[in-house]
């Protein structure tokens, strides 16, 4: 089963790398990885999918917490979330009955479509795991020439201000995003 957690990190050079060799040291295998920038100026967001089934969720967290550059970790797994994941998928396009069918599998699936030329269409995709799966085996009958996933990105569902998921987007760590005596501020 997969265990989805979230890290909020100090938006600073070299965290990446520091969390990246955290799960190489350790062992851990992860099915994706994504970071990106948050309401917070100073703090990013890191969103780790685990297979609980061949690495321990709770010890990658626990790892993760002794990072002086992170934050606060937390298992969402178990929380009302909206799990999301992005897919660009090129295809070939035979003839331009292959091109209407694209186009319909396209709109029919809640996908866009971003790109057509002569020979490929580019299919894009956001949404849960099953909702892109479903979109590439409908695409698979065209051949598909490449793909690429971003990985899931998580954000729990209501909730209070200052919890994961909630609140007024109000800065808990100062305009500069590094208030408080937290560690990661040095």
């Amino acid at each position: 089963m997969d265990r989805t957690l979230i890290a909020t990190v100090a938006d600073r050079p070299g965290v990446l790398t520091r969390v990246a060799s955290l799960f190489r040291r350790r062992a851990f295998n992860i099915e994706s990885l994504t970071v990106g920038h948050t309401e917070r100026i100073g703090v990013s967001r890191m969103t780790i999918v685990v297979d609980s089934r061949r690495t321990d969720a709770n010890k990658v967290a626990q790892n993760l917490e002794k990072l002086v550059d992170v934050i606060d970790v937390q298992d969402i797994t178990d929380r009302p979330a909206i799990l999301h994941d992005l897919a660009l998928i090129k295809v070939k396009v035979r003839d331009a009955e292959a091109r209407s069918e694209i186009l319909r599998i396209a709109e029919g699936l809640q996908a866009k479509l971003v790109d057509m030329c002569p020979r490929t269409a580019m299919v894009e995709v956001a949404g849960s795991e099953r909702q892109i799966n479903t979109v590439v085996e409908a695409l698979r009958a065209h051949g598909i020439l490449e793909m690429v996933r971003t990985g899931r990105v998580a954000m729990v569902r209501g909730g209070e201000e200052g919890e994961a998921g909630g609140g007024s987007g109000a800065d808990p760590f100062g305009t500069d995003g590094l208030g408080g005596d937290s560690p990661w501020r040095k």
